[in-house]
């Protein structure tokens, strides 16, 4: 019988995935809680939740395990997690990704970078690290980010049978897809090879931080204004969508664009940034500036419409949306 390698007082071993649309979580919980099940011999459970059902949303994924002799009635959302899965590393941003974690939790992120530097940006002050570049290996074997954050997953939760999942995969894939089926194991054993992990403890005198659930809300009796005044509204102005960008973005090349609008044609928001000035025989005429990376989701829509290359899809690096930003000239009332 496997062992599971801990639990908490329920007697469950947990696992939070914390994504967008479109990367495959949701998927990638029912897989691993057939694993489990099937493969592992395990009681287990997995559910999604998430808002509006559409690309580039927030999505989280709850997978519980327990032994055979322990009842699951506890379909709340994994708050205390063992492992968490980061398929989309800006979501920090926004999120808080590693809400409820332990002192050795272990968190799976979907990057390039080091851990050393994960560890900074998530702002964790215990615990295990793993990075495996989920994104760079789904786009050079031609798949999805899932199969290579399951491939690490796998790696880490090592009562899991990678063998049985690789059979899942053929038995989901070949009947339909039969082209697909070695492409997902590719990308699903490079992802068990090529993860990186790291352990952190705490530093002296240090302590983890106290267990916040993530429904609380941020105004309540005692931290709302005086009066109840809405001091952030939402408004389309402050809206940030690069969390919803799945690792591409389009690059815009000034020297081939023949303004012809095609792009903002298409733009379902608005992204690209545009001036008037006096063509060559003096007349007033609108001219691309760029495009404001703030706003754009990476739908890549624009790519698509261009008819003259000037706009091309390229992988998504750090700082390169920043750097490549021409932003809106709003003009607000003051």
């Amino acid at each position: 019988m496997v062992m599971l390698p801990k639990v908490n007082e329920l007697g469950f071993f947990e696992i939070r995935l914390e994504s967008i649309g479109g990367l495959g979580a949701n998927l990638a919980g029912k897989m691993l809680a057939e694993a489990g099940v099937m493969g592992a011999g395990l009681n287990g459970v997995s559910f999604s939740s998430y808002g509006s059902e559409k690309k580039g949303s927030a999505v989280k994924a709850h997978i519980r395990f327990c032994d055979m002799n322990t009842r699951i009635r506890d379909t709340s959302p994994v708050e205390r997690p063992h492992v968490i899965g980061v398929f989309h590393e800006n979501l920090s941003k926004t999120v808080n990704v590693i809400s409820g974690m332990h002192e050795d939790s272990i968190v799976l992120v979907n990057s390039r970078k080091s851990p050393e530097q994960l560890k900074n940006q998530l702002k964790l002050k215990a615990g295990i690290i793993a990075v495996v570049d989920a994104t760079g290996i789904s786009m050079e074997e031609n798949n999805r980010v899932n199969m290579a954050m399951l491939g690490g997953l796998f790696r880490l939760c090592d009562f899991l049978d990678a063998e049985f999942m690789r059979g899942v995969i053929r038995k989901s894939l070949e009947k339909k897809y039969p082209g697909a089926v070695q492409p997902a194991l590719n990308t699903f054993q490079r992802g068990y090879d090529e993860v990186k992990f790291q352990t952190y403890g705490l530093e002296e005198g240090e302590t983890m931080p106290d267990f916040v659930r993530m429904d609380t809300p941020v105004l309540g009796y005692d931290t709302q204004p005086l009066g109840g005044v809405i001091t952030n509204p939402g408004n389309s102005v402050l809206k940030d969508l690069s969390i919803s960008r799945a690792g591409m973005l389009p690059h815009f090349a000034d020297d081939k664009c023949i303004h012809c609008a095609a792009c903002d044609n298409v733009c379902p928001d608005f992204c690209f940034v545009w001036e008037e000035q006096a063509d060559k025989k003096g007349r007033p005429q609108m001219f691309l500036q760029g495009i404001d990376y703030q706003y754009c989701k990476g739908c890549l829509k624009c790519v698509q419409a261009c008819p003259t290359e000037a706009l091309s899809s390229e992988r998504e690096e750090d700082g390169y949306a920043d750097e490549r930003r021409v932003s809106h000239k709003f003009h607000l009332a003051i």
